[in-house]
């Protein structure tokens, strides 16, 4: 469920609009509604993440009731309802990835960060959080790192020690 708090509103440019109108364009009259998910994905892309002003702004855009933008922004664990770190590490947390280490690698990115799952670091640069199948169950554990989704296979705390240093150098 969606928690309401108190937010900034929000404006989206020129620019965003006019992707907005591109991405409404590919579909027929009276089936704008079929926009939503690309359009939340620019939203999130300009923004870090979705929030329920953000997401009110889609949904007059679109010409639909609020609740149909929340039911989607919730329902895909791609969308993010908070603010979220620089560098967003997911990982496999599926049978597959667990049974060679993944929910230790999680143990591990928890202690090396400093914050639980979902959480953003002080410095803002990272959150992590585990997530469904990433198709590679023949190279666990694996985890992507966004906003750009880099994937890496065959991970153990090392080479995530290594990735979370080569990011905190960019």
């Amino acid at each position: 469920m969606l928690k309401v708090e108190q937010q900034q509103p929000v404006e989206f440019s020129p620019a965003l609009i006019q992707k907005f109108d591109e991405i409404t364009g590919r579909y027929p009259e009276g089936k704008q509604k079929s926009a939503l998910l690309p359009i939340l994905h620019e939203v999130q892309a300009e923004f870090g993440w979705l929030s329920v002003p953000a997401m009110d702004k889609v949904a007059l855009y679109l010409d639909i009731q609020d609740i149909e933008v929340y039911e989607v922004a919730s329902f895909y664990s791609m969308y993010f309802l908070k603010p979220q770190g620089k560098y967003v590490l997911e990982v496999c947390r599926t049978g597959p990835c667990c049974l060679v280490g993944a929910e230790k690698l999680m143990t591990h990115i928890e202690s090396s960060l400093g914050v639980k799952e979902n959480e953003v670091t002080p410095d803002g640069l990272f959150s992590w959080r585990g997530v469904e199948c990433l198709a590679a169950c023949g190279f666990g554990p694996v985890l992507q790192i966004g906003p750009e989704y880099t994937f890496y296979e065959n991970l153990n705390a090392e080479k995530v020690d290594e990735l979370i240093a080569d990011l905190r150098k960019k």
